[in-house]
């Protein structure tokens, strides 16, 4: 298999980690791309007609994007079930993860809104709107973060693997945010979680 991958995305990261705790990482070749959103890589473009990351190129051929899909995928190809296969717990697992990709997308828009677009055409109020996002999805997660279990156990699931591609992602894209000042519970949870092999392995850069 092939991930079309830039290592500073938390939705590869996931990806990634995924791979990791289900055995499949060493079946999986690592397409690192030189992309921007307003320069997509040419070898992305020739496989996903939405030239985004992440992007996995199956065994058979098949190429599969979005990272819930690819999750979804990774998770039938090794049987390791981390996402449940029906019934509540299935819809608990990938609400979590809906959850996660909502903040991250939340706070990518930001990034972008302050990074890649010029300053004299930046929106506060897009930022602020954004920003409200991120802080709704941290008061959702707090909420729920002892739901996800011991995290210094070998068990982790797929909510945990979001919820800690969110967390990470802010450390890495908005350190200046206090978010373990404002929700103690998930730093209590994440200062455990960060230190699993999978996460250490690929923490962000770029």
């Amino acid at each position: 298999m092939k991930l079309f991958a830039a290592l500073a995305s938390p939705f590869v990261r996931k990806v990634r980690i995924f791979a990791m705790e289900c055995g499949l990482d060493d079946r999986i070749d690592l397409h690192v791309l030189a992309t921007a959103p307003h320069q997509p890589d040419p070898a992305l473009a020739a496989v996903n007609p939405v030239k985004k990351i992440p992007t996995l190129v199956t065994d058979d051929g098949a190429v599969l994007y979005d990272s819930g899909v690819i999750t979804d995928y990774l998770n039938a190809e090794s049987g390791c079930r981390l996402v449940p296969a029906d019934g509540p717990a299935r819809w608990t697992a990938k609400r979590q993860e809906a959850l996660a990709d909502g903040l991250l997308d939340a706070a990518v828009l930001c990034r972008y809104e302050t990074f890649v677009r010029p300053e004299e055409k930046q929106w506060d109020g897009w930022i602020a709107a954004q920003t409200g996002k991120i802080d709704g999805a941290l008061d959702a997660m707090a909420a729920e973060v002892s739901d996800l279990g011991d995290p210094a156990t070998a068990e982790t699931s797929l909510g945990a693997i979001g919820f800690g591609c969110a967390l990470g992602y802010l450390d890495f894209r908005s350190p200046d945010k206090d978010w373990r000042g404002g929700w103690p519970a998930l730093a209590d949870w994440y200062a455990t979680y960060a230190q699993r092999p999978a996460m250490q392995a690929t923490v962000p850069s770029g």
